[in-house]
């Protein structure tokens, strides 16, 4: 169970991203109340997950996926520009997170 909840504070950590470029620097107000939704959640999950799981390999993970998840939504819903290098150290985030996964 701790493992879902730290993918799932993870995920919640790239929504709030999302809902944080939305907010406009905090001038949209229903943007703003999501955005702490999001991240106020993601903290309670991340701290449940970090009752079993070391901080070193959740911290990581946490960060990792919300690296990866907000570059690549950011370049899906914003259209940011993106190219081959940018995709391949995604990628490599996306690599260590499972390499945390696998070596705890």
């Amino acid at each position: 169970m701790n493992w879902f909840f730290l993918i799932l504070a993870g995920l919640l950590e790239v929504g709030g991203v999302i809902f944080l470029k939305l907010s406009e620097g905090f001038t949209k107000l229903k943007y703003t109340l999501i955005l702490a939704a999001f991240m106020g959640s993601s903290f309670i999950f991340l701290s449940l997950s970090l009752r079993e799981i070391p901080i070193s390999i959740g911290y990581g993970i946490w960060t990792g996926i919300g690296a990866a998840g907000s570059v690549l939504l950011g370049m899906y819903i914003f259209n940011e520009p993106r190219n081959m290098k940018q995709l391949a150290f995604v990628g490599g985030i996306i690599l260590s997170v499972v390499g945390l996964k696998l070596v705890s």
